[in-house]
């Protein structure tokens, strides 16, 4: 049996052979003539549906309807009537009716609304099986072929569409797409161990990565004579933007894009890199008073205004900017008068929440149950956007002439694969990469970089190397080895190779009532 259903209708006699055809699709169809007899049967009976005509003697349409909600609220409507009037159609929609068909119907047009309304998760992720099936081939060639950079953030793209596709699809689905990811992200941590250094040295022919985004993709719409405002989500994945970009789309036309973070996917190498406009080597060595190195107490990202300001005179850039930085909803507040009172042609504004939520998953038993997988991470960050000023940010936005490009410095990845290294105790404390002079590590679990001045990383020591986890790995000291792995399983880290640390949300939005 499909459904159970209730057809209420005062001619329900001439919708007999409606009733037939829905018979032989498997369906049970009960029938009332009038509303107080359906309201009735709704008090006695389950039904997965009610069909509803509006012009009935008696009881209106309308008035069942409204009655119905207060005994089954959680069963669908559909509104079968002659009734054509609109005032009656804005009426039905109001009350939430699940369709509104226009009598005479066919019995398809009745068949398809009972799909959309009673089986369409079920259909819709049995369509999603059937398409990742079909395209689980075509993703596996796709990664043994000699993929470039575009190559990699279109097969990336696809993964997550999967992913987001198959959220709520059986758990042997989505351990298939889970170890294709895996398997994409061994292949792309060797294209990125053969390509990262040449890009780090040719800035003019490598992907757009973090010390190129003021000077490609800022600087040229300010010089357009455009306003700018930069919104950057710390620690924000790809995944994430996709799930909060249907908040954003009735009020913006977007530009979708990834560019490449540099590594460390850490804030203090990769959003210090957007904000100086230069790798951490040169940062350290032109700018050695805003560089702060690993082993310092003081903070790592204390400096960001001066970095934006030092990038702006070094291209003579003249735009006056503002920079703010917010690490809760209480800040929000206190900001947007300055935004909306700002005339800066430029503004930066950075947001730690979604990065304080890692660590906070990490942290907190109670997070991490709330963050179990995810969908459920990407499911908390959607309920922050919704529920907080964040939102007013954008509704602000969306009526001011700005360009808005959101971005992030790095992902993270949910690590499950633990792998020793043994330092000294000047050893950093990430746990997707490490710098030091006596690291000890399994050279074939790791990225190694012995040179660190070739890959444009400051090198504290003349023996100072860095090697950095791959895929779904995390670094796990042998002192205290089991508690330690116990406690860093499956919580989410960056730092390290991955899609998701390294392929990151590039967005530009412009507000749908400032079409040019």
């Amino acid at each position: 049996m499909h459904a159970r259903l209730l057809w209420v209708d005062d001619e329900i006699e001439m919708l007999r052979a409606h009733i037939l055809f829905l018979q032989k699709k498997d369906y049970e169809v009960c029938t009332a003539s009038n509303g107080p007899d359906a309201l009735d049967l709704c008090r006695e009976q389950k039904f997965d549906l009610i069909l509803l005509d509006e012009n009935m003697p008696g009881l209106s349409g309308l008035e069942t309807l409204m009655r119905l909600k207060d005994i089954v609220p959680n069963v669908p409507v559909v509104m079968v009537t002659k009734n054509e009037e609109e005032d009656i159609m804005d009426q039905a929609i109001g009350s939430k009716i699940a369709d509104y068909l226009i009598k005479p119907v066919n019995p398809n047009q009745i068949l398809l609304a009972l799909k959309k309304n009673i089986h369409q998760r079920e259909i819709v992720q049995e369509v999603a099986q059937t398409g990742y099936r079909q395209e689980f081939s075509r993703i596996g060639m796709q990664m043994t072929e000699n993929l470039d950079a575009e190559g990699w953030k279109e097969l990336y793209k696809k993964l997550v569409y999967w992913e987001l596709e198959l959220s709520e699809a059986d758990s042997a689905m989505n351990d298939m797409l889970r170890m294709q990811k895996e398997e994409a992200n061994l292949n792309f941590a060797k294209f990125v161990r053969r390509n990262y250094e040449g890009w780090v040295n040719h800035a003019e022919s490598r992907p757009l990565m973090s010390p190129d985004i003021f000077k490609r993709c800022i600087f040229p719409r300010l010089s357009q004579g455009r306003k700018v405002f930069l919104l950057v989500l710390d620690n924000f994945r790809f995944d994430q933007w996709r799930v909060l970009s249907g908040e954003l789309a009735d009020s913006f036309d977007m530009e979708e894009n990834l560019y490449y973070s540099i590594l460390p996917t850490a804030t203090q190498y990769a959003r210090n890199a957007i904000f100086a406009g230069l790798m951490p080597l040169q940062i350290k060595e032109m700018l050695p008073d805003l560089w702060v190195d690993e082993e310092e107490d003081e903070g790592k990202n204390l400096n960001e205004e001066k970095l934006i300001r030092s990038q702006l005179e070094r291209f003579r850039r003249r735009e006056q900017f503002c920079y703010h930085k917010i690490n809760d909803s209480s800040q929000v507040d206190r900001m947007l008068p300055q935004i909306s009172g700002s005339n800066a042609p430029l503004s930066v504004l950075v947001v730690n929440f979604i990065d304080i939520l890692s660590h906070a998953r990490t942290e907190s038993k109670m997070v991490r149950e709330l963050a179990g997988n995810e969908s459920a991470y990407r499911s908390i960050t959607l309920s922050w956007f919704r529920h907080t000023p964040i939102k007013e940010l954008f509704r602000r936005l969306a009526s001011m002439d700005y360009d808005i490009l959101i971005t992030t410095d790095h992902g993270s990845i949910r690590v499950d694969a633990p792998t020793k290294v043994v330092g000294d105790r000047n050893v950093n404390t990430n746990l997707r990469y490490k710098l030091g002079r006596n690291l000890s590590y399994n050279a074939k679990e790791v990225f190694e970089v012995k040179q660190p001045r070739a890959l444009m990383l400051p090198q504290p020591n003349l023996s100072t190397a860095y090697i950095f986890a791959t895929g779904a790995r995390f670094f796990a000291y042998p002192n205290n080895y089991n508690y330690y792995v116990q406690y860093y399983k499956d919580t989410f880290q960056h730092g390290g190779i991955s899609m998701e640390e390294m392929l990151v949300p590039l967005v530009t939005l412009r507000p749908k009532g400032k079409r040019e």
